[in-house]
């Protein structure tokens, strides 16, 4: 018999757990949209490009929603147990809280671990095929633009003409080239090949030209210049809206082995668009979030059987209340780390640590069935009125 609970409380842990995530998932997904909104209509993506780039994005989202999925799973699933008396049913057949515990207990673990393999390997190769895959839709597009005969104006400061274009290639021939980046400053290039690549380390749009003459005019003054080889180096950043830069390396979108080496070699930092600070910051992110599922998936426990009968959606708003208190004190420990206030290994372990003794006390608590019911002193939220 007991088997047969722990294998239904953990089929509907399963199935709330992957409801949860899938609305958070769709959320947050929906407002990613919105913030590359710029990015997205100045290239024209289309609709199985824009797919494949949010299913790039979805590691990054599912580190911070996890932790929230796997606590709203175990809260609505035992409030649902204590609502429909299948609490006293088992407890008068036997089974304590105690016995009922490993299978929330397995459920937080495999939430702890899907979310530690994320945090270590899935953001930085769902980050990095992100930016390569939005960079290569960008040079494509660049090529598309490129039409022979016809004067573009496109790209940021430059109008380009080319005689012949390859699409598939980037390859143009014939080509002429105006650039009014530098203020007072007009240069036209003329070249018998020129080539369009995107630098993907470096998040720039690269200008290759082979055999020609360079005619540069500053005020009164002329001067011409024959070269084999020029490039011209277009910042990727500057053909976005938003100011978007894919170029740029945040420690937020490293795995966890490149974060050690930042550690390890502070050079680095330069490299990288990040402080020290945020270094040890994000590194004791990448396993106190993880934890945090561990920790908030055996917390709803107990408060659940505490808000013994209370309404499913008043449950949900009382668990998202719980969470948010949660990442408030995990986000205040963020800025304090970055800051450099307050060690991180503090600032983001305490939220973690208090609510695991919290869960330890609530569940002995509510296994001595001495815990106080607090529905019943909720009678307005419950039914809408007043008792007579």
């Amino acid at each position: 018999m007991l088997k047969l609970v722990h294998r239904q409380i953990l089929k509907e842990l399963l199935h709330l757990f992957a409801l949860s995530l899938g609305c958070l998932l769709g959320i947050i997904l929906l407002g990613r949209m919105l913030q590359l909104r710029d990015v997205l209509l100045a290239q024209n993506v289309g609709g199985m490009d824009l797919l494949t780039l949010f299913f790039f994005l979805v590691p990054t989202i599912l580190l911070m929603i996890m932790p929230i999925a796997s606590m709203l799973s175990v809260f609505l699933t035992f409030l649902r147990m204590s609502t429909d008396r299948e609490m006293v049913a088992l407890k008068a057949s036997g089974v304590s809280l105690y016995r009922m515990l490993p299978a929330p207990l397995i459920f937080a673990l495999l939430c702890s671990a899907g979310a530690l393999f994320i945090s270590h390997h899935g953001i930085s190769w769902g980050m990095n095929h992100f930016k390569s895959t939005l960079m290569n839709l960008v040079s494509s597009q660049t090529r598309l633009a490129l039409q022979a005969g016809i004067f573009n104006q496109d790209l940021s400061g430059l109008t380009l003409y080319a005689h012949k274009v390859d699409e598939q290639s980037g390859v143009m021939e014939f080509v002429f080239v105006q650039d009014k980046r530098q203020k007072n400053i007009t240069v036209n290039i003329v070249s018998e090949r020129a080539k369009v690549v995107t630098d993907v380390t470096q998040g720039d749009l690269l200008i290759t030209f082979d055999r020609g003459r360079i005619y540069r005019r500053e005020g009164t003054r002329l001067d011409v210049l024959r070269f084999g080889t020029y490039v011209i180096r277009l910042p990727l950043a500057e053909l976005f809206g938003g100011g978007y830069d894919p170029g740029e390396r945040k420690a937020s979108e490293l795995s966890v082995a490149e974060l050690r080496l930042l550690q390890e070699d502070p050079e680095a930092l330069e490299r990288v668009d990040t402080t020290a600070n945020k270094v040890d910051v994000e590194l004791v992110k990448r396993f106190a979030l993880p934890a945090g599922c561990f920790v908030l998936a055996l917390f709803a426990m107990p408060i659940a059987c505490a808000f013994q009968g209370l309404r499913q959606h008043w449950g949900l708003m009382l668990s998202l209340g719980l969470f948010i208190v949660y990442y408030t004190m995990f986000s205040f420990g963020v800025s304090l780390g970055e800051t450099g206030v307050l060690d991180p290994r503090i600032g983001l372990w305490v939220p973690n640590i208090l609510f695991l003794l919290i869960f330890g006390m609530g569940l002995f608590l509510s296994a001595e069935e001495r815990v106080p019911r607090i529905s019943l002193r909720l009678p307005r939220w419950r039914f809408g009125g007043t008792n007579s």
